[in-house]
This record gives structure tokens, C-alpha cells and sequence, in this order.
């Protein structure tokens, strides 16, 4: 693994994890669902960990799904420029890149 992925990849766990540095956001089905459940959706992206290749072929942590709710949940990481434009130039690099986080039901997707 490169040291960009790695870099990208720990930022990605971060935001995961505690919401810092990025922005998340949420789907009209997932808050459809209610203040509680979103709560607990949230809760179980920042402990995800069924990454695999199938899922994370790029080593990022930049994409899960999991069951909740009775539902098929799905989160998403995109990277942006600072003005929210463009494509991040670098990923690894905060000082240049929004992280946005999609968290959607998967029909939604």
C-alpha cells in the first residue's frame, strides 16, 4: 500500500470514526427513519470494520454497507477541492480536500 492510501485511509477512519474534518450528510430515506435510528447508523459507521477487497479495492475505508433498521445501509466517501467544485488534487493531503460522507439507503444509491 502507498503511503497517499495510507495516508487517505487513516484520514478516512478518522472522520469515520469521530465526524472531524469533513462534512456528513444525510439521505431523505435515512432520516426518514427517525433522530434515533440515524443515531445508531452513525454509531455503527464509526465502528465499521468489514472492509475487504470486494468493498475497499482501493485500501481506502471509503465505502461500507451494512443491515440496520431493517434496512440495507450504505456510506460513501467523496473527496473535493476546497470550494467543493472539483475533485480533490490529493486525497492524503486535508489541507486540499473536503471529505463528504453520503449516508444513504441503498436504493437510494
Amino acid at each position: 500500500m502507498s503511503n497517499a492510501t495510507t495516508k487517505t485511509r487513516t484520514l478516512n477512519d478518522e472522520f469515520r470514526r469521530h465526524l472531524t474534518g469533513g462534512t456528513a450528510v444525510i439521505t431523505p430515506g435515512i432520516a426518514a427513519l427517525g433522530a434515533g435510528a440515524v443515531s445508531r447508523i452513525i454509531q455503527t459507521i464509526a465502528t465499521y470494520d468489514a472492509f475487504c477487497k470486494a468493498n475497499d479495492p482501493h485500501e481506502e475505508h471509503d465505502f461500507g454497507a451494512f443491515e440496520a433498521e431493517g434496512a440495507q445501509i450504505f456510506f460513501k466517501l467523496d473527496y473535493y477541492d476546497l470550494e467543493m467544485r472539483f475533485d480533490s488534487p490529493d486525497p492524503a493531503n486535508p489541507s486540499v480536500t473536503r471529505r463528504v460522507m453520503t449516508i444513504m439507503l441503498a436504493d437510494e444509491y
